[in-house]
């Protein structure tokens, strides 16, 4: 291809969305991410590492890539069992097991076979607030005229955790029309961090991060990297961590 695509936010996401977790990215999945993207892996491999993404060698995985046997392999496993297995375990069924669920899943991807893979059930969240304390939470913010630190009171929670639970009701259909209620202490009340408000994070995914802050998944990642913190899906404290080691070798 004479002229690369230039990247926007469509292509970026996808690029995140095949990534995923995965650290460092092999080259399998930007081999893979470049031929869905019709680019070249050098400028994935590049993107990322803009973006912050540990990416291994390309030179050193060279060898990894997947040869017409291989593809014929994943492709036979597939369509001789549609639907019937997930990632992990397509890629503990083919080519001997020598590929990891992200390495299997972006070549099938690539192949745009991801049709004829099981969907990898969602693990449910741990529910912080139990079904009885979401329901006086809802009578109290349905009287209209109490502070958010006397509803913290009331719960026997912290003001953080009710506010983040409020905002995560906010985007339900049950909390239609309700918003957060007023601070009594307007000295503090400052600007509020969108994820400080959400309390304990580490069982959120990102999407539903961003969901209930109204952010996207990218900008949530950004988030967690900046405030080195991690939530189930995503690690921002190992990101934050390499960006300061990279300026402290840099200064």
């Amino acid at each position: 291809m004479s002229t690369l695509p230039k990247w926007n936010e469509e292509r970026e996401a996808t690029l995140v969305s095949a990534v995923g977790t995965e650290s460092p990215v092999s080259a399998d999945t930007v081999n893979a991410v470049a031929e869905t993207l019709e680019t070249t892996a050098k400028s994935v491999a590049a993107k990322l590492r803009k973006m912050k993404y540990e990416v291994a060698s390309m030179a050193k995985e060279v060898v990894k890539s997947y040869t017409e046997a291989d593809e014929a392999e994943i492709d036979s496993f597939l369509n001789a069992n549609p639907n019937e297995y997930t990632y992990a375990e397509i890629a503990a069924a083919v080519l001997g097991g020598s590929k990891t669920a992200k390495q299997i899943q972006g070549k099938i991807l690539s192949m745009e076979l991801t049709g004829l893979v099981k969907p990898t059930p969602k693990v449910e969240r741990v529910k912080t607030y139990t079904d009885a304390e979401e329901a006086k939470l809802m009578k109290l913010l349905a009287k209209g005229d109490m502070f958010i630190e006397d509803i913290a009171d009331a719960m026997g929670r912290e003001v953080k955790s009710i506010r983040g639970k409020i905002l995560s009701i906010t985007r339900t259909e049950a909390g239609a029309g309700i918003t957060i209620p007023t601070q009594r202490d307007t000295k503090s009340k400052d600007v509020v961090d969108p994820i400080e408000a959400l309390g304990d994070i580490a069982g959120m995914m990102v999407q539903e991060i961003a969901d209930t802050i109204q952010k996207t998944p990218r900008g949530v990642k950004t988030m967690l990297t900046h405030r080195g913190l991690d939530c189930k899906d995503y690690k921002g404290a190992k990101r934050h961590a390499k960006i300061e080691a990279d300026k402290q070798a840099s200064a």
